[in-house]
Parts: structure tokens; sequence; C-alpha cells
């Protein structure tokens, strides 16, 4: 191996560390991390860290079976490895550092857009997100690695793209349940990464009941194709779209097309349109960018424009489960981690982590005398805010009001169902937060909206290229009248090229004469994997008084086998003095109380704004 002519010193912040061995200088970090492993063998062997004097650098090592990992000096980046490929003792493992030189593969891109909860967009970037994480290693995982090297291969990965995720979008990647199969594959492994990922998603709504927000599948298999996976675009939160499939590769690579396949399931999908306009460069020209097609080197970072397309699937409806904290992580608890588990009251993380929040509150995983709380949008001052004190704003019709409790400092993520119908978990319907003009802003640029009606009913109703209700192989199937909403997806003022995939032939432009006016109805057939058509009214769509689209037909709610909020003997969802949650659970509104806000309640008419201080003392509006 070449030597690197240069001596650096890997300072890793793992406050366990510290705290155990009372190390206070940084030169001894990593011989206490071998010393750590060699006694502890794979427990809290996963660290994030910067190389030391400097600040644009990270690090990424595993003290699982032998030293490896990854560094970035600021200009290059390193991979440290074992020697030996079989060598099992510690003490014998010879450790090489090379500079990086992997080719990357290109990575598969699916589209399915899902709405689901707005956030606002003052806090989106603020707030820390979570994505907690299934990882199921195939047989073929297991028979390139034994089980237990296949798990913490397994969690080097994750522990390298948590990394990606945490320093530029402020979300954490958390291991919370692994599977390894070690007796045969639990379905067919397809060659074809589309494929398998379909047949991965259905064992995954079969027989998966772990709760997480997406579910990755590590298969040993070597894909048949030049991607080096497939996923979900905007798929996370999402039962039957939330995941993908990564093939076998060094650590490294693999971590990398993990970051780019939960990219996508986070809704990151390099807006073509402005890639073309020469709006989206990525600064560093010879790595590339994570969810880049291509790159010669490792990339290291997401582009300003992967950046801003998160925050604006948050903003906009993705994301609900991201901004609850996971309660349970895949290994034992450990102080430092930034999760509070068992014996903790309290966690906020790496030393420089808690220096940022939580260090005046939390010391050493136990409340500071006085603190009744260390983090958290219910926390204030090591304090916990007032019942009542508004948190977070709803920003639209998808979203309700968070308020604080009094009894907690964090905040569950609530979403609105509706006033007056129900929701199902299965297939993840929303028809309230669901409709025409999101979609097709989405599809096909911020100007885009929706078509008149008009061209819904004159044009799906035909059967042709510009409208129709799906396809029968070589034949346009023709909307029934009452399906006319839930086909061909027309809109207004679209742009030249969609936004993501790739645009079947031309554009459907056709206009229609009304009342003296001339309607623009306008669409496109765009492919994402050959067969996932863009350019089609979501599942989910209102197509009329408690009636929603599924499978281009307008059908009534009934239909579902959808679970309900409690109200009343009317079935008047809330007693209609409330909304109902995700949570399947009545918000109810002010001046109404109980579990189907039946009963009023003089108390819940406080609702406490806090405003600026004066004098040391908050100040509240009491409505």
């Amino acid at each position: 191996q070449r030597k690197i002519q240069k001596f650096m010193i890997l300072a890793l912040l793992v406050i366990l560390l510290l705290y155990k061995f009372n190390i206070q200088s940084v030169n001894y970090v990593l011989f206490v991390i071998i010393v750590c492993f060699s006694l502890q063998g794979g427990e809290h062997c996963y660290y994030h860290g910067k190389v030391h004097d400097i600040p644009k650098s990270y690090v990424a090592l595993s003290t699982c079976h032998g030293l490896h990992g990854m560094f970035f000096d600021g200009n290059h980046t390193y991979m440290i490895e074992p020697g030996g490929e079989n060598t099992t003792s510690v003490s014998k493992v010879d450790h090489y550092i090379k500079q990086s030189k992997y080719r990357l593969y290109q990575y598969c891109k699916i589209y399915v857009c899902h709405h689901v909860i707005s956030r606002n967009p003052r806090s989106v970037a603020d707030e820390t997100k979570y994505i907690e994480l299934m990882v199921i290693n195939d047989h073929l995982m297991k028979h390139r690695l034994s089980i237990g090297q296949t798990n913490n291969y397994a969690k080097s990965v994750v522990n390298m793209a948590d990394l990606y995720f945490k320093e530029q979008l402020n979300t954490r990647i958390v291991l919370v349940a692994m599977e390894t199969w070690a007796a045969d594959n639990r379905f067919n492994i397809n060659d074809d990464p589309m494929v398998t990922l379909r047949e991965f998603m259905k064992y995954r709504r079969d027989f998966i009941k772990e709760k997480c927000d997406s579910v990755h599948l590590f298969s040993g298999n070597r894909f048949h194709s030049n991607w080096g996976g497939a996923s979900y675009m905007g798929g996370v939160c999402s039962l039957t779209k939330g995941g993908g499939v990564n093939e076998y590769g060094k650590t490294e690579e693999m971590a990398i097309t993990l970051a780019q396949s939960l990219g996508q399931n986070i809704g990151i999908f390099s807006d073509k349109k402005r890639i073309l306009n020469g709006e989206c460069k990525c600064e560093d020209k010879w790595s590339g960018c994570i969810m880049d097609d291509v790159g010669f080197y490792l990339p290291k970072r997401f582009s300003d424009c992967n950046v801003e397309e998160y925050h604006d699937f948050l903003n906009s409806g993705g994301g609900a489960c991201l901004f609850n904290k996971p309660s349970k992580l895949l290994d034992p608890p450990e102080c430092g981690n930034g999760f509070v588990e068992a014996g903790e009251e309290c966690d906020c993380g790496s030393p420089a982590e808690c220096a940022r929040e939580g260090e005046n509150c939390c010391k050493k995983c136990m409340l500071t005398q006085g603190a009744k709380c260390s983090d958290g949008l219910c926390c204030k001052n090591c304090q916990l805010e007032f019942m009542g004190v508004l948190c977070r704003e709803a920003v639209n019709d998808c979203d309700i009001p968070e308020m604080c409790t009094g009894n907690s400092s964090q905040v569950r993520a609530l979403l609105r169902i509706s006033h007056n119908t129900s929701y199902s978990k299965g297939i993840g319907i929303m028809f309230k937060c669901k409709t025409k003009d999101r979609q097709c802003k989405y599809l096909w640029g911020e100007k885009a909206t929706s078509a008149d009606k008009f061209c819904y009913e004159k044009l799906n109703i035909e059967g042709t290229e510009k409208g129709n209700c799906g396809r029968d192989r070589d034949t346009w199937i023709q909307c029934k009248k009452q399906d006319v909403h839930c086909g061909y997806l027309l809109c207004s003022n679209i742009s030249p090229a969609p936004r993501l995939g790739e645009l079947q032939g031309g554009l459907t432009s056709f206009s229609v004469a009304q009342h003296s006016a001339s309607l623009d109805c306008s669409g496109g057939h765009v492919l994402i994997d050959g067969d996932t058509d863009l350019g089609y009214v979501e599942d989910g769509t209102a197509c009329g008084t408690d009636r929603i689209c599924f499978n281009h037909k307008c059908l009534p709610v009934q239909e579902f086998n959808f679970s309900t909020c409690p109200g009343t003997n009317e079935r008047v969802i809330c007693s209609g003095h409330g909304v109902c949650s995700n949570e399947l659970r009545c918000v109810c509104d002010l001046g109404w109380a109980g579990e189907d806000c039946n009963s009023t309640s003089p108390l819940s008419y406080l609702l406490v704004r806090p405003t600026a201080k004066t004098s040391g003392m908050p100040n509240f509006h009491i409505c």
C-alpha cells in the first residue's frame, strides 16, 4: 500500500471513552479506541469525529473486528481497513490507510410522491430529524461473511451514511432493527433491482412488524444492471414505499449507495431543469456530490440544491415520521449517543453537541440540579414550557398546530386526517392532503397548476394519449364519467421538461374552448423505471365528496378498511369539535376536551403564546 505522507491525529468525539478512561489529550483517543474494542468486542464500536485542527474534516470509524472506516481531511478521503481478511485476532491485525479511488455505481431512481405532513419552514432546517432504519441482510450477504461479520458490516455502512446526513441535512440515520437470513432468502432475489424492490416491499408489508421509517435490503447479489440498487422517491414513512435495495460492495461504496437511496426516500431527486440551467452545480468537480449519477471518487457532500429539495419535501408535506425521536435502538443503551434510553434522564450527545444545546441541563446523561429537561421544542432554560404554549403553527390543511403539554419537552408530530373522514394506515391514503394542484407543481414546476375540471371531463373520457385512465398493452383505456378526475394528470402552465423522470414522447398540449375562454389542458407521460408513469393522478387524491382515487377509479371511502377517530353515534368524527390526527386521536378545538371532544373545558381556552420578554419575565397572550 502507498504510504500517506501526512500525519493526522483523529480526534474522535466519543463521550463514552472520555468518561470511561478520563482521557483529556486527543493524542491518545485513537489508542483508547483500540484498547476499547479489544476489551469490549463488538459493542459500542461506531464513532464519528474530526481530524485534529481541521474544522471541515470528518471521521467515521468502526472498531468491530478490526479498525476500519474513513476520514476526510478537507481535500481527500482516506480509507482505513484491516490488512488480513481472515484475521480474527485484534492483536495480529495490520491496518492500512489508503486514499480512496473507488468509482461509484449509478443508482436507480424510482418515484412515488407521498404528501403527509408539513412543517413550519422556519424550523424544518433547525430541527433534528431521525430516519428510523431497519436493515435486512439476505442469505448471500451471510454467505459472503459470517452472521456476526455481516451484522457488523451493516452497522459500519449505516454509521458512515449517518455521518453524511448528520453533517449536512441535520438528520440522523438510526438503526433500530436488523434481520439476517441465515438459512435461505425469504423471497426470490431477482437480478433486476427494480423487480427485487417491488418484491421486497411486499415482504415488508406482509411480514415485517418492527416500527421503522424505512427498510433497506443489503443483498450479496450482483444485479445484472448498471444500477447499484433501487429505492422509492419520497417513500419514507410509507409502509409500501418506504424502502430500497442495495447490492454488496466495499463498506464505503455501500455507504454511498445507502445515502443515495435514503436520499431518494426523503425526496431528494436532483431537479433536472435546474441542473440544465446551471443552478445546481456540485462544488466538488472531482468527487462529485452524493446524489450525482456517477462520481470518480467517493463523494462527500449533498449539493445545495439537494438540501433545498429535502427541505421542500418536508415543507410540502413529506416526512411526518422524521420528527419523532426514536425510543428504541438496536444496540444497548449508551450515554453520549444523543438518545434517552433506559437508565438515563437525558442525553445531549457528544461533547460538541452538548455544547450547542443541553450542556447546562444535562451532565453524564443525568439532569443537573433543578433541571426538568435538556432539549426539545417544549424545553426552555432547562424548564418545561407551560401547557398550551404553541411551539409550531400549522402550515397548511395537512398540518395540526402543535402545543406543549406541560409534562414533556418533546412534541409529537401530528397531521390532520380530515374533519369528516377516516384513515387507512395500510395504503397510506390521506385524501384531504393530496391535490392535483400539488402534483402538477411537483412534476412540472412551481408555476404549474391543475387544469380546469372541464379538461378532465372532456379529455379523459376519450381514451387517447391526451386523456385516459391508463393503458392495456397498446390500447388507451377510456375513463368512465365518474372516474375522469382519477386518470391522466392535466395541468396548466407546465414547463417544457419534467423536474424528474424521463418524458416519453412529447408533451400533450391541448386547448379547450369554454365560454369564449381557452383552457390549457397539458400533461405528459413521465417514466421512471420503465413502467411507472408519473403522469397520472395519485392514489388518495380527492375526487368528490367522501370519494378518493385508487387505481384510476373514484371510489367511496366506505369501500376501504379505514380506522377512524371516536365521535358521536351519528359518526361525526371528534363530535364536530376537533380534527382526527394520524395517531387516530382527536385534537380538540379550543374549549373542548375528551377523547371524542364532546366535553367542554374552560382550561382548554388558554392558548399560551410567548411574546417578547420584559423585566426577565415572559408575557403571554390569553385567548
